[in-house]
């Protein structure tokens, strides 16, 4: 079972690649319609956060021999797939609009639709679901604690950043300023 969790670590780092050349894309189209990317010195730690997640949980399994916990693996699983279902929602949703930098792309339009109906961060969501969900799948318990800390200490850092962009345009502050950031109203 760890080599098909090994291979899952492997995927995943696949898709994140995958991920950076649509991103890329997708701000290069932005450029050439005038938006500008924002300077945000905590990128390049979100980038070492999610790589080590992986390379720490293919360590903390193999080096500390992480059992699979069959209901335990099961649940973060679901959790996981949950969290990948949500962010290409995102994806799909914010289309040419979604990049993993900060651009301050809402003068070319404003995204409403899909989860952006109830929040204005679903995508960060998505993320701190799957970087606690991810390793646990295997038991590496102490990535999963560790990851998802430094994951939300540099998203508190990158939202005051994305945020001051963002609620800096009228259009947006319209249309998104009274959502919640992360979990929809239930009332």
């Amino acid at each position: 079972m760890t080599s098909t969790y090994l291979a899952l670590l492997a995927l995943v780092g696949v898709g994140r690649l995958v991920e950076l050349r649509i991103s890329r894309r997708n701000q290069q189209k932005l450029e050439k319609q005038g938006v500008r990317k924002i300077t945000e010195p905590h990128f390049r730690w979100m980038v070492f956060t999610h790589a080590g997640v992986l390379a720490c949980a293919a360590a903390e399994v193999i080096l500390l021999r992480r059992p699979l916990i069959p209901l335990l693996s099961i649940t973060m699983a679901a959790l996981f797939v949950f969290a990948n279902a949500l962010r290409w929602w995102v994806i799909r949703t914010l289309a040419g609009h979604w990049n993993v930098e900060v651009m301050a792309s809402s003068r070319v339009g404003v995204v409403t639709s899909g989860p952006y109906q109830w929040v204005r961060h679903p995508n960060y969501v998505a993320v701190v679901i799957e970087l606690f969900a991810l390793p646990m799948i295997h038991a590496a318990w102490i990535t999963a604690l560790a990851g998802t800390l430094a994951n939300l200490e540099i998203l508190r850092r990158r939202l005051r950043v994305e945020e001051g962009v963002l609620m800096a345009d009228p259009s947006y502050r319209s249309a998104m300023g009274d959502k919640p950031r992360f979990l929809p109203k239930l009332f």
